[in-house]
């Protein structure tokens, strides 16, 4: 049983429907739970091969009824864990969740959290939840931690491939997740804690914040030395030690990278203690999309235009490349600040039709239509983008991936790099 039919869920329960598991997705979300059931996914990760068949053999069904949590064996809790207004964990789906599941808990049921938090969690909080009107651990009930790893649009790994780390809240704990989660992914990494494999998570996701600040900073200084970044790390790369690249952009986005660190900085505050690199990496990874703004401003400063009154159009608005995804997009504080300064914005993204920016509700414009716009932005490099008919067809393009980096020569002065 997986409670949450997305990004994390869905593909979680496509692998142990594969693996012969007769597999529920519980999800509160109507016309996500007919789409399933129709055999159309709504998370790209999940559309492949399998997933249809897996549906018309009714091996993998799903429903919106919690009631069915009574006969799973196992339940794998797969929900969102975003930040609140105040930018502190929000941990509520957890304990929404939570709720549905001791109010129809049986006794042997293995509970498997897979939702990102901070560390002492699924100690502090969820096993106590659990462990309430007497129920025992070992004894009513078993629970574990195992931090997704999804990478959206990652063709090489995927949920059975990709290793996982399990913790346990005890020894029996850990050895039967384990034992159920070898049977679906090729490998399991067990530790010795559920507060050691939470921290796991968010050291992974730390990391690549950090650098990522790190890289993006580099870019605002060679602004300044007036120096290509990218030119910059393809050289510094060459170093066969001692050096990892890692690459610029226009901001952070999905539910990982821009959001899991802060869990942790909001873990060590109530110990007194200031987590001063993330907080740091997430200034500067925040203040990104402002630089893009400004590149676009000094870029017509440069020819004489103004921002105001123009039209920019971005290329681009999911987080990454080749997804349809857009949480946390830095494209789309980019459409606001561009807006705030007077220009008129519009997408284009051949990944995403329609996109909710704000209050507004906005259609990907065609391909075509490049040549209309003063300049095109491009904050998402999908690979599927003809860049050389983009090139050929924009007035002016501010690259903050590098993706026409084959035609700079050809056409000088229409690119400008981050």
């Amino acid at each position: 049983m997986v409670v949450g039919a997305g990004f994390v869920g869905l593909p979680l329960a496509v692998e142990t429907a594969t693996a012969g598991f007769q597999t529920i997705a519980y999800d509160r979300d109507s016309q996500k739970v007919q789409g399933i059931s129709r055999g159309i996914s709504q998370v790209g990760e999940s559309a492949n091969a399998a997933f249809g068949p897996l549906v018309q053999s009714g091996k993998l069904t799903a429903t919106t009824d919690p009631d069915v949590l009574r006969d799973a064996d196992v339940i794998a809790i797969c929900v969102p864990t975003p930040l609140n207004k105040a930018r502190t964990p929000d941990t509520s789906f957890i304990m929404d969740a939570a709720e549905v599941i001791t109010s129809r808990m049986r006794p042997q049921q293995l509970i498997v959290l897979e939702s990102t938090t901070f560390p002492g969690f699924t100690r502090e909080v969820l096993l106590p939840k659990l462990s309430g009107a007497g129920r025992r651990l070992d004894v009513d009930f078993f629970l574990a931690f195992s931090p997704e790893r999804v990478d959206p649009g990652n063709a090489t790994f995927a949920t059975k491939n990709t290793p996982r780390v399990m913790g346990g809240s005890s020894a029996a704990s850990l050895q039967m997740a384990t034992a159920l989660y070898q049977t679906f992914v090729d490998r399991v990494v067990p530790v010795a804690s559920t507060d050691t494999a939470e921290m796991v998570k968010l050291l992974e996701n730390t990391f690549r914040a950090v650098n990522i600040a790190l890289v993006n900073e580099v870019a605002v200084m060679c602004r300044r030395l007036n120096l290509n970044v990218w030119d910059v790390i393809e050289a510094a790369a060459t170093k066969p030690f001692g050096f990892m690249p890692f690459f610029p952009g226009p901001g952070t986005g999905g539910h990982c990278v821009p959001i899991d660190p802060l869990y942790l900085s909001w873990k060590m505050k109530t110990l007194d203690y200031h987590a001063r690199f993330i907080e740091l990496a997430d200034d500067v990874n925040s203040a990104m999309p402002t630089f893009v703004v400004q590149r676009v401003t000094e870029a017509f400063e440069e020819r004489k235009l103004t921002l105001k009154g123009s039209r920019i159009l971005l290329c681009g608005v999911a987080y990454k490349r080749n997804i349809d995804d857009i949480r946390e997009s830095p494209a789309i504080a980019i459409i606001d600040l561009l807006r705030r300064s007077g220009a008129s914005a519009d997408y284009h993204d051949p990944h995403v039709p329609t996109a909710k920016v704000g209050d507004m509700t906005m259609h990907s414009v065609p391909f075509e239509d490049v040549a209309d716009y003063n300049c095109v932005v491009i904050v998402t490099d999908h690979q599927i983008v003809n860049y050389g008919a983009l090139v050929e067809k924009a007035r002016l393009i501010v690259d903050c991936r590098n993706a026409t980096r084959d035609f700079r020569e050809c056409y000088p002065g229409k690119i400008v790099a981050l």
